[in-house]
Order: C-alpha cells, then sequence, then structure tokens
C-alpha cells in the first residue's frame, strides 16, 4: 500500500530507530511512579524510594518523574507544587535540590530524591523511563541535569516527555540516550489535532512514544508503531486498558493492580 503524504514524511523528519537501541522498551511492564499504593496518601507513595525498590521486588519496569529545583538539579517529584505529597508549600522550582532533599514525603516513605539518588538504589536492576517534567519553552537546564545524573549509568534507561524540545536537546546533546515524546490526544482531536501530533514528531525525532490509554487503538500510534517506533501506554489501571495495551500497544505503564501477562507483537 503506498504511504500517505504524511507517511512519506513521517519517514523522512522522524525516521525509525534501529532495532537493537529499542528492542528492551517492550520486555516488560512499568510501574507508574513506583509501585504504590492505590489511594495517594496509602503507606507507598508516587515516586518515592519504597515505590521504586517495590517495583523491582515485583519485577517490573520503573517510570518516575522528574523536574528542575532552583539550582538546576534533576529531582523525582510529580507536582510542581509541594502541597499534595508534603507537609511543605511552595514550588519545586522555588527551592534548591539540598532544602527540597530535606522535605519528607508524607508517611514513612523518606524525603524527596534527586535523580542521581534514584538511579542510585535501582542500579540496573529494572529499566527506567525518566519522564522531564516542563513548564516552560526553556528545557536545557533540565535536560542537563538528567543527562549528567545519568553519565555512568549501566542500566537500561530512557527519557520522554511531552514537550517535543526536550526530545529534541537529547537527540542534539546526548544521542545515546534513548527518548520518547508522551502524547495525549484529548482536546487535539481532528484534523488540527493530527496536524499537531505530526509536527511535534518531526521536531522531536523520538525513539519510541508513550500514549495515553484513553486513546487507544488510535490510527496515529498505530501507523508510528507499523514502521518501527515502540508504542508504550499510560495510565493502564483497569483489566479492559489491559487489554487494549496488550493488542495496541508494546508494554503498558500501569498502577493500581497488576499488569497482565505481556502479548509479544
Amino acid at each position: 500500500m503506498p504511504l500517505s503524504p504524511f507517511g512519506l514524511l513521517d519517514r523522512w523528519l522522524a525516521p525509525a530507530p534501529a532495532q537493537r537501541r529499542i528492542a528492551w522498551l517492550g520486555e516488560q511492564p512499568y510501574a507508574h511512579r513506583g509501585l504504590h499504593d492505590d489511594m495517594w496518601d496509602g503507606p507507598v507513595l508516587e515516586n518515592a524510594l519504597p515505590a521504586f525498590t517495590a517495583a523491582i521486588a515485583a519485577g517490573h519496569g520503573i517510570e518516575c518523574d522528574v523536574q528542575r529545583s532552583v539550582d538546576n538539579r534533576a529531582v523525582v517529584f510529580h507536582d510542581f507544587s509541594l502541597s499534595r505529597l508534603t507537609l511543605a508549600q511552595g514550588r519545586v522550582a522555588s527551592k534548591t535540590a539540598a532544602e527540597l532533599t530535606q522535605i519528607r514525603l508524607l508517611g514513612q516513605n523518606g524525603a524527596i530524591a534527586e535523580l542521581g539518588a534514584v538511579l542510585g538504589v535501582v542500579r540496573g536492576r529494572a529499566p527506567i523511563l525518566i519522564e522531564i517534567k516542563t513548564e516552560s519553552g526553556h528545557v536545557a537546564p533540565l535536560c542537563l541535569a538528567v543527562r549528567r545524573a545519568l553519565e555512568g549509568y549501566g542500566g537500561k534507561a530512557a527519557v520522554m516527555s511531552f514537550d517535543p524540545a526536550v526530545c529534541a536537546w537529547f537527540r542534539r546533546q546526548a544521542k545515546h540516550i534513548t527518548r520518547g515524546l508522551v502524547i495525549t490526544e484529548e482536546e487535539a482531536r481532528g484534523w488540527r489535532g493530527n496536524l499537531s501530533r505530526h509536527r511535534d514528531l518531526w521536531a522531536a525525532k523520538p525513539d519510541f512514544l508513550a500514549y495515553d490509554i484513553r486513546d487507544l487503538p488510535s490510527s496515529f500510534a498505530a501507523s508510528q508503531r507499523a514502521r518501527g517506533l515502540p508504542v508504550l501506554t499510560w495510565t493502564v489501571r483497569t483489566d479492559e486498558q489491559h487489554a487494549l495495551a496488550a493488542e495496541h500497544a508494546d508494554a503498558p505503564i500501569f498502577e493500581r493492580g497488576q499488569p497482565q501477562p505481556q502479548i509479544q507483537p
């Protein structure tokens, strides 16, 4: 079947990666923000060291979030505000890494950790997906902090972001690090949404996609998967979503319950 104009442009502007670079991505499910409890105030919190060690013990990969401290360090925390998961107030980006790593998470979960400390705990025992959270177009300081944290790390690791500028930065500055584009079609449907996704793809030139499970099946995701980009999917919570992930993606990023067995493509 002849390729559409979009298909031809995708091949030219965002070529598929070599199989050896991305084969590991689909070998296991990933615990979303670590293997944490169903409720945000449960005994094991998201993005806490106990959540990551629990994922390792269960044989899963790990997904975590990082953002930038005011002194340009990569810290592992999802929200831009501290108030949901700690007793502190204010924004993560307003504090130094030294200040943040003194702030304790709720419960018996220890303190906020820098990315380097998390990698030191993982030690290559599980593959890790690092979602880079950005608020503005100035992505270089956080990308550089993540690259520095990954220097010398021997385990399987990849970065990913909703922001195509993050992928573009790693393509230019750290080609050896596997990079992914996170996509949701929410509020971006129709021909304008489709065009926007292709433009982000061409700007990012990712090695893989991390796709919103609510959008699967998706013709965009299917076309990229067919030409060699692995598709991971988030956040998988129900039996029905696990079935969708098994059929339309290469691995789930899951929480709330154990993942279903993978169906290898």
